[in-house]
């Protein structure tokens, strides 16, 4: 089989990474420190736990079973009981049969949710600035780069 033309090859992964590789890491962990950071302050503006305000954003996009949202945020179905059952208290959040499954209850994002939601966004400042001063060309090599690190398709 020949390669295709265009394609990435993998490269082998070096017993010990090189001087290049290992500054690389440590900007990534810098940069997810920074918006981890900038993350919960948004969140804490916004009265909310750094949990609750993840949850929030992924039901902006659509409705989950709880079981979903579980696995999204890489946590037990009962923390996310928990974390739903306080954002349906605010308001920000309610749960409604499943219309493919009526036994499975989906958490939904009210329309307050979905507002506060787009104020969180709006708040996440720190990556702003530096993105607009990258050309397009380049904002669109690092959106490649950190889909091919991730293993996700373009489109």
């Amino acid at each position: 089989m020949g390669t295709l033309v265009g394609m990435a090859t993998p490269r082998t992964t070096p017993s010990r990474p090189d001087g290049l590789t290992l500054e690389v890491v440590e900007l990534i962990g810098a940069v997810v420190a920074r918006y981890h950071e900038e993350y919960e302050e948004a969140a804490a503006e916004h009265a909310l736990t750094g949990a609750q305000a993840r949850l929030l954003s992924l039901l902006s996009l659509e409705p989950l079973p709880m079981r979903r949202l579980a696995q999204r945020l890489k946590c037990e179905p009962s923390n996310v009981t928990g974390i739903v059952d306080r954002l349906e208290a605010r308001g920000l959040v309610e749960r409604r049969p499943d219309p493919a499954d009526r036994r499975v209850k989906l958490a939904a994002a009210t329309d307050e949710g979905r507002r506060v939601a787009r104020g969180l966004q709006e708040s996440l400042r720190f990556a702003r600035a530096p993105l607009a001063g990258l050309s397009d060309t380049e904002r669109v090599a690092l959106r490649d780069a950190l889909r091919r690190m991730l293993g996700i398709e373009g489109g």
